[in-house]
């Protein structure tokens, strides 16, 4: 197996590369043209090969994506067996539907390009709010790691007593997940948003006086549905609080945000470089990946 990366995800990659024994590094040239342009060279020889792109798309989540059509598109042409799409911060995923009329189902458009250029591919947390089963939303074989264990193994010398909580719906999906690992009780609040920066949280009567809590969630974006689910967790008596998530976006001065509602610590993973990227993916996918090279070539 080769192990490539686009611009998005150069350390992720090799961080990965060095878990999976066996894999190669098939190095990628990136580079844009003075018009903006994508430029991409193979340094490599990769027919009959097994290839796995590494590429989060976050921040410039046009560039990065088109990057990766183009380096998968290369690939294939150049005669690789088979391309395994390896994207850790899957883009566009969150518009799903058609919200009012006319509007474009983005993760719809961004699924068929994708699926057309890789064999199978490779994701971690995707947001999934009113769809279920993303394995099946694809074309190709899907998988959909998730980091709620990592959280979990992260914090587990660092609370006493903790209580798990989601912030919403969707997240009872990964807070049972980190709730188990830590053999602890898990809440689930309701969210209604009222502006796309703006949220209100229903929360119910909870007693957490003196103890410790986990939150757990899969984007922090501007902050606000974190943010709001710190306050409360801080009012209901909650001694420590440590806000997590899989994919740390922090538009603008979400941290901050966070901060100031009470949350102790904030902690992310690297499907999205930042600063509180202190948990790595790199195993969860290199154990995938190793999957692969088991199943033979």
């Amino acid at each position: 197996m080769l192990i490539c990366s686009g611009s998005a995800s150069e350390i992720l990659a090799q961080k990965i590369y060095r878990r999976v024994k066996g894999s190669k590094w098939l190095e990628i040239e990136k580079k844009k043209f003075p018009d903006g342009e994508t430029y991409v060279k193979v340094e490599g020889e990769v027919k009959d090969e097994k290839v796995a792109l590494v590429q989060s798309m976050y921040h410039q989540p046009n560039n990065y994506l088109m990057e990766f059509l183009i380096i998968a598109d290369t690939l294939l042409d150049l005669g690789a067996q088979e391309i395994i799409g390896v994207i850790p911060y899957f883009a566009y995923a969150r518009q799903d539907t058609r919200f009012t009329p006319g509007e474009a189902v983005t993760f719809d458009i961004v699924k068929k390009l994708i699926s057309e250029r890789v064999n199978k591919l490779i994701v971690v947390d995707i947001h999934q709010h009113r769809r279920r089963g993303i394995e099946k939303e694809f074309p190709v074989p899907t998988v959909n790691l998730t980091a709620a264990s990592l959280f979990a193994d992260y914090v587990r010398d660092k609370l006493v007593n903790p209580v798990v909580i989601g912030p919403d719906e969707e997240s009872e999906q990964w807070v049972s997940v980190a709730a188990e690992k830590l053999g602890a009780e898990k809440f689930i609040f309701r969210k209604q948003r009222l502006t796309s920066e703006e949220v209100q949280i229903e929360t119910g009567e909870l007693n957490l006086k003196g103890r410790d809590t986990l939150i757990v969630d899969d984007i922090i974006s501007t902050g606000g549905t974190m943010a709001k689910t710190v306050e409360a967790l801080k009012s209901f008596g909650a001694k420590r609080v440590i806000s997590a998530c899989t994919h740390p976006v922090l538009a603008g001065k979400a941290l901050a945000k966070i901060y100031k509602a009470g949350a102790d610590e904030v902690l992310g993973t690297d499907t999205i470089p930042s600063e509180i990227s202190f948990i790595t993916v790199s195993g969860i996918i290199a154990d995938e990946l190793k999957k692969e090279l088991e199943r033979g070539d």
